[in-house]
C-alpha cells in the first residue's frame, strides 16, 4: 500500500487496472474534462491521520452535536421526542429484516409479509378504516398522496389544504401539484383552527379533496363535527392527517367521517434520526383501494389450508405503465413501519393510552406554568394535545441560544411560516419530559427578554 489513503489498493494494481483500460495515468481519465475547469493544485487537506486518529476527531465532531438523548427537548412541530422501547431496536436489528430495501416481490418471506400484515392490520384498528397500504416515505408525502388518490377517485383536479395543516406537508404538497398541473387553495384560520365558514363558501362541485390536521399543526384539536357533512355534499374527499399517538384519546377519523387518513409516523417508535428515515401512515375506506399507493399484504390459505400471507394490491409504476399508475412512488418504509409494528404491539392499547394521557397532561401543566409568566402569552385558546403556540416577550432565537447553553431545545419558532403570528414558537412536550425538566423551562423563561 502506498500509505496515503485507506484503500486496500497498491501502485502495482493501479498500473495494472490502467494497463487494461488502455490508460497511462489516472489523469487520462479526466482528460474530458475542459482543462479550464480543472483544479490545477492540490487539495487543501490537513495532513493524513491514522484510522484510530480519525475515529478520535469524528467522534469529537459528534460530540458537539445537541440531540436528544444529552439534551432536554421541548421541539416539536412533527418529530417528536416520545420513549423508544428497547426491544424495538433488537427486533429491527435481525438479518432478516434488516434492510432499508423495500419488499415488492410476490415471494417475499412470509416473515416480512406477515409483519407488513400485522402494520397494516394495527393502522386500520386506530383510524378506524377499512385498509391501510404498507407505509409511504413521511407524514407529507402521505399527505400529498392522500389528495392525489381524492383527485383520482373524484376526476376533479382542486384540493382545499387548512393552513393548520404542518406548513411542510403544504410545501410538499404544492411541489406535487406544480409537476401534476393540480390546483391548491388554502382554507383561512379562525382562532388557530380551519374557519369552517370560509371551508363552507369555498367548497363546491369542483371541489375534489379537502384536508385537514388532527391535532392540527398548532397542536389544537379541531372540531370535526359536521365538516364531513360539508364535504360530503359536494362529492368531494375529506382527508385527515392525524397523528396516531393522539388517537387513543380523541375519536377514530373514521367516526368523524373521514376518508382518508394520512400521518407520520415518527413517534411509534422511530427516533428522529436528523429528520428520517420516518414514516407515511395511509389508511382508507374500501371503496379507496384501488386509489391508494403502495402496496398491501394480504392474509389467505395455501391449498392446504395452511394459513400464509400474500402481496395482494400494488398500483406501482413499475408493473402498468407509468401514466396509469396511481403514485410514482416506488418504496415503502417496510423497517421503519416494522419499528411503528413493534412499537404498538409492545405498548398495546392500554400503554399507547397512557402515554397519550402523560402527552396531554404534561402538556397541560407546562402551559399553565408558561402563560402566567410576564409577557408570554398563548395567541390561541383551544384544546390541544401535546403541543401549543406561545407568543415570547422578544425574538425565539435568542431564547434558544439561550436555552441550549442549558442543553434545553426549545421550541420551533413558526413565525416565518405564519407571519401574524411574530415571536412566537410551538412547545411541545412528550411523556419523556419530568416534572423537574419542566420547571427547569420554566425558570429559565422566567424575566428573559
Amino acid at each position: 500500500m502506498g500509505g496515503k489513503h485507506y484503500l486496500p489498493l497498491t501502485d502495482e494494481d493501479r498500473r495494472e487496472m490502467l494497463a487494461a483500460i488502455g490508460a497511462g495515468s489516472v489523469d487520462d481519465l479526466f482528460a474530458d474534462i475542459p482543462a479550464e475547469v480543472r483544479l490545477k493544485r492540490g487539495l487543501e487537506l490537513p495532513p493524513a491521520l491514522s484510522e484510530s486518529e480519525v475515529l478520535k476527531h469524528l467522534n469529537g465532531l459528534a460530540a458537539k452535536n445537541k440531540h436528544f438523548q444529552n439534551s432536554v427537548s421541548f421541539m416539536g412541530a412533527g418529530i417528536y421526542d416520545h420513549f423508544i422501547p428497547s426491544v424495538i431496536k433488537h427486533i429491527t436489528g435481525r438479518s432478516e429484516f434488516y434492510t432499508s430495501y423495500t419488499p415488492y416481490q410476490p415471494e417475499v418471506s412470509q416473515g416480512v409479509l406477515q409483519a407488513i400484515f400485522e402494520y397494516q392490520t394495527m393502522i386500520c384498528q386506530l383510524t378506524g378504516m377499512d385498509v391501510s397500504n404498507a407505509s409511504m416515505y413521511d407524514g407529507g408525502t402521505a399527505v400529498a398522496e392522500g389528495a392525489v388518490m381524492g383527485c383520482g377517485a373524484t376526476r376533479r383536479s382542486k384540493v382545499l389544504v387548512s393552513r393548520s395543516v404542518s406548513p411542510f406537508y403544504r410545501a410538499v404538497l404544492k411541489n406535487y401539484f406544480y409537476s401534476r398541473g393540480l390546483l391548491l387553495e388554502e382554507i383561512p384560520l379562525k382562532e388557530g383552527c380551519t374557519d369552517k365558514d370560509s371551508l363552507e363558501k369555498m367548497l363546491g362541485d369542483d371541489i375534489a379533496t379537502v384536508v385537514l390536521q388532527q391535532p392540527n399543526f398548532f397542536g389544537l384539536v379541531e372540531d370535526m363535527d359536521d365538516v364531513a357533512d360539508l364535504i360530503h355534499a359536494h362529492k368531494a374527499v375529506f382527508v385527515v392527517s392525524a397523528d396516531p399517538l393522539s388517537l387513543p384519546l380523541l375519536q377514530a377519523p373514521s367516526e368523524y367521517g373521514a376518508d382518508i387518513v394520512v400521518g407520520e409516523g415518527q413517534g411509534l417508535g422511530v427516533s428522529a434520526s436528523f429528520g428520517g428515515p420516518v414514516l407515511g401512515i395511509m389508511a382508507a375506506r374500501d371503496k379507496f383501494v384501488r386509489q391508494m399507493p403502495g402496496r398491501i399484504a394480504g392474509e389467505t390459505v395455501d391449498s392446504e389450508g395452511n394459513r400464509g400471507f400474500v402481496l395482494t394490491l400494488q398500483t406501482r409504476e413499475q408493473h402498468i405503465r407509468r401514466e396509469k399508475a396511481a403514485s410514482n412512488i416506488c418504496s415503502n418504509e417496510a423497517l421503519v413501519a416494522l419499528a411503528a409494528s413493534v412499537y404498538m404491539s409492545t405498548l398495546g392499547p392500554k400503554g399507547m393510552r397512557e402515554v397519550a394521557e402523560q402527552c396531554l397532561q404534561k402538556a397541560a401543566y407546562a402551559r399553565d406554568k408558561i402563560t402566567v409568566l410576564d409577557g408570554y402569552v398563548t395567541p390561541f385558546s383551544g384544546a390541544y394535545f401535546k403541543e401549543f403556540a406561545v407568543t415570547l416577550p422578544g425574538d425565539p432565537c435568542e431564547l434558544n441560544r439561550k436555552l441550549l447553553e442549558k442543553n434545553i431545545l426549545g421550541g420551533v419558532d413558526i413565525s416565518p411560516f405564519y407571519p401574524e403570528l411574530p415571536n412566537t414558537v410551538l412547545i411541545a412536550v412528550t411523556e419523556n419530559r419530568s416534572r423537574e425538566e419542566i420547571d427547569t423551562l420554566v425558570r429559565e423563561l422566567e424575566g428573559w427578554k
